[in-house]
């Protein structure tokens, strides 16, 4: 059942919707940052003829819905209420194929972006400028420069220059697609400016040079101090949470096979040769936090795992105020339920 008219569903998980042309690569996209597919077996996909919804709840913080349009449905058609779509969506990505002929694809963001404006102008809206593995360079560079001139041409001649477009280029070979989809779920977090705020105090405090609080499941890193994202480091981050859980799920369990690979004693070193040091620590059931640690830093493992503690004790504090908020929201919107009028015209009774 497509219910798009929820509001305290978008509300406590917001909407992710996912748009494109036919075969530019959205469902791949899906499939691989949030069901662990392998790229290569994307290949065999059928092409979407229907919306697909899919709600993701890895953990207290990424939490949301995706929402996949098929490239050749067309919803401004009078059959469909696009308003009632737009209205309670937090972002929409618009995936454009690099490798295509991209003059359809930028009629119909412009014709998408315009619409949806209007109807909900807090949206975010998302270029994934993708399947950039197969261009060069300089190739990838030109593209997304003519890409992003044309798109804000285009709204720029219909007086919608206040519209901001975020760019992103994205393969689903590389790293790039998790950090794109790392950028967007950031602004869809509320709590956003308090974890980088705990984690720039952490840091400073710890002797740290880069620190990143990671979903261990998706590998969506929700939120980093404010010292610049270098790629090559956050592909680092990935393959070690990578070998942790594999190393945890094969001696991370009870000798009876039960428990969890991932828990709170969970945690792990990396010495790389140029005097770095990488330290994972578990912070909740789902997130964990990985470090970048110069080796005479790491002398003092000592306070760094002081400051860790203080820091993962304030990590639960916003977890358990967002855990109010989202309790009282669904019982608000229990309530609602309950006074609205039977088909009758008579009001609902609380059972």
């Amino acid at each position: 059942v497509l219910d798009f008219n929820d509001p305290f569903s978008t509300e406590v998980k917001p909407r992710i919707l996912l748009m494109g042309l036919r075969r530019s690569g959205k469902s791949s996209i899906q499939k691989v940052v949030f069901h662990k597919m392998s790229p290569n077996e994307t290949l065999f996909l059928e092409s979407t003829n229907k919306i697909c919804r899919e709600d993701v709840s890895n953990s207290s913080f990424v939490n949301f819905q995706i929402w996949d349009f098929p490239g050749q449905i067309d919803f401004f058609d009078p059959t469909f209420d696009y308003e009632m779509i737009f209205r309670g969506t937090g972002a929409l990505i618009f995936v454009i194929d690099s490798q295509d002929d991209y003059m359809e694809a930028l009629a119909r963001l412009h014709l998408t972006v315009t619409r949806a404006y209007k109807v909900n102008p807090d949206i975010n809206f998302e270029i994934f400028i993708h399947k950039v593995d197969g261009l060069s360079d300089d190739h990838k560079i030109e593209t997304q420069r003519d890409i992003h001139q044309r798109a804000n041409d285009d709204l720029a001649d219909a007086g919608l220059e206040k519209i901001h477009l975020s760019f992103y280029l994205t393969s689903i070979y590389d790293h790039s697609i998790f950090e794109a989809f790392s950028k967007v779920v950031q602004k869809l977090i509320p709590q956003l400016p308090t974890l980088e705020n705990l984690l720039n105090i952490f840091i400073s405090n710890s002797g740290i040079e880069k620190a990143f609080l990671f979903d261990v499941v998706s590998k969506i890193y929700i939120a980093t101090d404010s010292t610049p994202v270098d790629m090559q480091t956050y592909e680092l981050c990935c393959d070690m949470i990578d070998v942790v859980i594999d190393i945890s799920c094969i001696y991370g369990l009870k000798d009876d096979g039960t428990g969890t690979p991932y828990d709170k004693e969970s945690m792990a070193i990396i010495k790389l040769n140029n005097t770095t040091v990488l330290y994972l620590k578990e912070v909740t059931k789902f997130l964990a936090l990985v470090c970048f640690v110069r080796e005479e830093s790491f002398e003092r493992k000592g306070l760094i795992d002081y400051n860790f503690h203080c820091f993962r004790k304030a990590i639960q504090e916003v977890f358990e105020v967002r855990m109010k908020v989202v309790r009282s929201r669904k019982h608000q919107s229990h309530l609602q339920k309950n006074k609205r009028p039977t088909p009758n015209g008579t009001p609902r009774m609380p059972m």
